[in-house]
């Protein structure tokens, strides 16, 4: 099974959080599932690192690869998407998620319960 990790997920997942929830972890923890991580995710980390608003010691780069992550760019399609979904929800980084999740047929890894409102399958 494909997943997709929003940030909080990845973020709990690097630090064993007892705030990802244990389906998640299983989910994440499974070598057979295929793990992505959007280049928008390591963009808002990085924002929120620079800004102060985020403590993430561990290089990006590192993480993918020591996780086996897979990365996921950001397309015309999935920008596309954005532009045909409701505003259920505002964060720029969350929609586009959103967006790459529908367009590519996977479930995401997110404790944000807006997500649902878009009908893209949660793991939680």
């Amino acid at each position: 099974m494909r997943i997709l990790l929003d940030a909080n997920a990845l973020l709990w997942w690097r630090e064993a959080s007892s705030r990802l929830s244990p389906r998640a972890r299983d989910y994440i923890g499974d070598g057979r599932n295929e793990i992505s991580v959007s280049v928008a995710t390591l963009w808002e980390i990085a924002i929120k690192r620079s800004i102060g608003k985020l403590r993430f010691p561990d290089e990006l780069e590192q993480v993918m690869r020591e996780e086996a992550f897979v990365l996921l760019p950001i397309s015309l399609s999935h920008l596309r998407a954005i532009g045909d979904m409701p505003l259920h929800h505002r964060d720029p980084f969350d929609r586009l998620l959103i967006a790459q999740a529908l367009t590519e047929g996977i479930p995401i890894a997110t404790a944000d319960r807006r997500f649902a409102a878009y009908g893209v399958q949660i793991v939680w």
